[in-house]
């Protein structure tokens, strides 16, 4: 057949195919149209890595009711009831876990001298979803410190910075009256990596003992929070 005889007989067949399909019929001196991927198509995206954060550097938490010297419980609770402290209730040990202790030291006609402590662990472990272990505990170490100066009733509320503790550390002081009683507080909130340590330290005088020095308390408390952290980093050692 003569060539152009061929090219007539080659587009009266396209002709006679339904529109969605014409695009297929360019002729014999075309590419094919299914030679090309659109841009941004699943077979463009498919290896595309997930999302990943950096590794948690603490895995551990130390047994909360260990984290003080037995030096450190008699300089903070004179007195103390149980130095075994009273262990909270924890459903991931891992994860967190508290400790805490009272004393009432009787001093005949000038009343009792009461002190309270407690320590809290919050480990984070890092999620791509939430983000890293430090974030997720900087996150934490922030709002801790926030609930402390929101405290209901507090009064003469101040935030103190206390170095040498951990990655971050704050102490926030205030007073507080509960029961007929003046009581002096301090909550210091310290964080290495991917650990929060909350403290809480306070005292008062009772039956007509003087209110303790706040002073006293707080460098008392931070004393027992950088304690409280080389705890946190002792569990982590292999």
């Amino acid at each position: 057949m003569h060539r152009s005889a061929k090219r007539l007989a080659s587009l009266l067949t396209c002709a006679a195919v339904p529109m969605l399909l014409v695009a297929g019929c360019s002729g014999s001196d075309s590419k094919s149209s299914g030679d090309s991927t659109p841009s941004g198509s699943s077979s463009a995206t498919a290896g595309s890595p997930s999302p990943t954060v950096a590794a948690a550097k603490f895995k551990k938490l130390p047994n909360a009711c260990e984290a003080f010297s037995k030096g450190t419980l008699d300089e903070l609770l004179p007195k103390v009831k149980d130095a075994a402290g009273t262990q909270g209730k924890s459903t991931d040990t891992a994860a967190r876990g508290a400790c805490s202790w009272s004393s009432s030291d009787e001093q005949g006609v000038d009343g009792t001298q009461f002190r309270w402590l407690d320590v809290a662990f919050q480990r984070y472990d890092s999620d791509p979803t939430v983000g890293s272990g430090e974030k997720r505990a900087t996150d934490f170490f922030t709002q801790q410190v926030n609930d402390a100066k929101g405290t209901k009733g507090a009064k003469k509320v101040a935030a103190v910075p206390t170095a040498g503790t951990g990655d971050a550390a704050t102490a926030i002081t205030y007073d507080i009256a509960k029961d007929g009683n003046d009581f002096k507080n301090t909550t210091i909130v310290a964080r290495t990596a991917n650990i929060v340590v909350t403290i809480n330290y306070n005292g008062a005088g009772m039956a007509g003992a003087d209110t303790p020095n706040g002073n006293d308390l707080l460098k008392a408390a931070q004393a027992a929070a950088k304690e409280a952290i080389t705890a946190a980093t002792k569990a982590n050692k292999v």
